[in-house]
């Protein structure tokens, strides 16, 4: 049987020389791979990134052509925010002098106290102090917001850039950028200086939890009172710090302590003896927060470092880029009012939402015929699928601007006056009913998350395009890309953190001993499988099993119920041939093609230390080889190279 219908897949950029038996992943994107170059102002290049350049350029279209709009709009002040990051004639005439003030109030700063209440007032402007905070809704009561305090402090990517051999001369790179990035800044005696932050960062460093331990849900829920912070930090005017952030006082009455032991850390590092460290410190997490917005001189210094040694891009993004980012950062839902009104179709919301609720279908199915969850778990587990709420395109209600003043050239000015804007309307949240209408990401935003203490899926509308999804093509060319990834998101919540919420996004245990050993021993081969792997192009580093397990089960139960979804969505029938293509290829094909990505070799190092996700060639390759419909539709022996042994295949949900 044959059919017109658009398979949905590129064929053009297939490499016909490598079997998809052997190399799916470069069987789909090989040509595209040796045919195409990462644009100089980039890291890394693929399905992922075309999109957001797509949305880049529309907003670009959006704010030059909002000049015009309203005063006092949110997108008035959008506009306004990015003619201001765009005037760069003004930024070199201003120098440094923008942040002087802040910079003298340091270097005078007498006490570790003194310090403190600087520090305080810095990180209400939007320097990152010794602790982020963020506010969600309290996982031991879902339904009311709570502040959450997390360990910080660090310049470089994470704790292990200051302990591992392997990352010595990129810690000896920072110590220079720091010192060159201090002596821009005007600041006295820059070298001995950088030597004494990096040997604080160092020591902080020493007190962070590594990024395996920091996934754990239950080690990091450590609800806290303000007087035992205060005892923790006894001889230290922390009360002082928690001033000069002006939140409303019930804010820190009770909070969440993700990381207890780097509080205590922290506490043998405040003191005077140290007092040249936090002091030096200080001053550069100023620099460093501020450089983009600076001159043009300073961003291309921090870029040399942060962009192109870290990441290998060669080249500092265009200007407009880089203020398209600002503006979206300042006023994003207000520039997504406006993106969603001329580039998000309705027939779009309506195709995801049958999607959505096939892929949830095929989650209930599959969850209650699991051989390895007893029936008690099994009905905890689909109590709360039934409770997950799903989120596409935009949200329902925008964010209100009205209290940001964006002043037209301020641009220094204009990103304190946001973090206080933020600030504010984050401490406003703490204590009040979690919003459940409001979004983490903006419609123009190429991405999707589950938020566990929510027990929801979103999807932006910048990703409900080519090669994820479109609309009138093929099922199975939708089902294999946008539908694996909405089962992705819905695999989050069940994956070895999110398993540890109900659902209501509570942090609860809901399983029974039995049940979760048998799924901790699945999750465990899946560990092993990953441990190890070293993607293409990488000297020194590889997979970290325990890092990524969250989301390596969240593609491989993605998939694997995006493929039972195609089924129902089938209903029996015979799927078209199309191209050549049965269904069964199609909705694999489409998998990979979605994973179309090259990365720079610094990027890829980086993001094997600290990212969650694991390279795109195994995100693609390592899922399909545990699934028997993939072997099915591509006739996989165990002489082609992706065989994996039927003992060793892991299926969890």
């Amino acid at each position: 049987m044959t059919n017109t219908l658009d398979s949905g897949i590129d064929r053009a950029l297939f490499d016909d020389a490598i079997r998809p038996q052997d190399d799916l992943f470069r069987h789909v994107n090989g040509r595209w791979r040796a045919e195409t170059e990462i644009p100089a102002d980039q890291s890394s290049y693929g399905s992922f990134m075309i999109l957001r350049d797509e949305a880049e350029l529309a907003v670009r279209e959006i704010l030059e052509g909002a000049t015009d709009a309203p005063e006092g709009s949110g997108l008035r002040k959008a506009a306004d925010a990015y003619a201001a990051f765009m005037d760069e004639d003004r930024l070199t005439r201003l120098g440094v002098d923008p942040i002087t003030p802040d910079l003298m109030q340091v270097l005078v700063a007498s006490s570790i106290d003194e310090l403190l209440w600087l520090a305080g007032r810095q990180e209400r402007q939007g320097v990152g102090g010794f602790f982020s905070m963020y506010v969600i809704g309290d996982v031991g009561d879902p339904e009311t917001n709570i502040l959450y305090f997390e360990q910080s402090g660090l310049g470089l990517p994470d704790e292990a850039y200051y302990r591992e051999e392997q990352y010595a001369p990129i810690v000896a790179a920072y110590r220079d950028h720091v010192e060159r990035m201090l002596g821009l800044a005007e600041v006295p005696n820059p070298g001995e200086r950088a030597d004494r932050v990096l040997a604080l960062e160092t020591a902080i460093a020493a007190h962070h939890w590594d990024n395996v331990k920091s996934r754990e849900a239950d080690l990091t829920y450590n609800p806290t009172t303000r007087d035992e912070l205060l005892a923790r930090f006894e001889g230290i005017d922390l009360a002082g710090w928690m001033q000069e952030l002006q939140a409303p006082a019930h804010v820190f009455d009770r909070f969440v302590l993700r990381e207890p032991s780097f509080a205590d850390g922290l506490v043998t590092l405040l003191v005077e003896e140290r007092l040249d460290e936090w002091r030096d410190w200080l001053l550069w997490r100023i620099v460093a927060h501020y450089a983009a917005v600076l001159t043009p001189e300073i961003s291309a210094a921090n870029f040399d470092f942060y962009g192109k040694l870290l990441t290998g891009a060669p080249q500092q993004r265009d200007r407009w880029k880089r203020g398209v980012g600002h503006a979206e950062g300042m006023l994003g839902e207000a520039i997504g009012e406006a993106y969603v009104a001329k580039h998000f179709k309705p027939e779009a919301k309506e195709r995801m939402d049958a999607l959505v609720a096939d892929l949830m279908d095929a989650y209930r199915d599959s969850i209650a015929e699991l051989p390895w969850m007893t029936d008690e778990t099994k009905a905890r587990a689909l109590d709360k699928l039934e409770k997950f709420t799903p989120k596409i395109g935009y949200p329902s209600k925008w964010k209100d601007y009205s209290d940001l003043a964006v002043v037209p050239g301020d641009l220094v000015g204009n990103v304190r006056r946001s973090a206080v804007f933020e600030a504010d309307f984050e401490f406003a949240k703490v204590g009040e009913p979690v919003d459940r209408d409001l979004w983490l990401m903006t419609p123009q935003t190429v991405n999707a998350y589950y938020l566990p203490h929510q027990n929801e899926i979103v999807f932006p509308a910048a990703i409900l395009q080519f090669p994820f999804f479109v609309a009138d093509r093929d099922a199975a060319a939708n089902y294999g890309a946008i539908g694996a990834v909405i089962g992705h998101e819905i695999g989050h919540g069940f994956d070895d953190q999110g398993s540890k919420y109900d659902g209501d996004g509570r942090l609860v245990d809901w399983w029974t001993d039995a049940d979760r050993e048998a799924f901790e021993r699945h999750t465990h081969s899946l560990i092993a499988q990953y441990q190890g792997l070293v993607p293409e192009g990488v000297e020194q580093g590889e997979v970290n099993g325990e890092l990524t397990i969250g989301e390596n089960i969240g593609d491989l139960g993605g998939l694997g119920i995006a493929w039972k979804a195609y089924l129902r969505h089938l209903d029996g029938a015979e799927p078209p041939v199309i191209d050549g293509m049965t269904g069964a290829q199609r909705f694999f094909l489409s998998w990979a093609q979605a994973w179309r990505e090259i990365r720079r070799p610094e990027m890829l190092q980086m993001l094997l230390a600290i990212d969650p996700h694991s390279p795109a060639e195994f995100r693609c390759n390592q899922i399909v080889r545990n699934l028997a419909p993939f072997y099915e539709a591509f006739g996989v022996t165990d002489a082609d190279a992706l065989w994996l042994p039927e003992p060793e295949r892991v299926e969890i949900w």
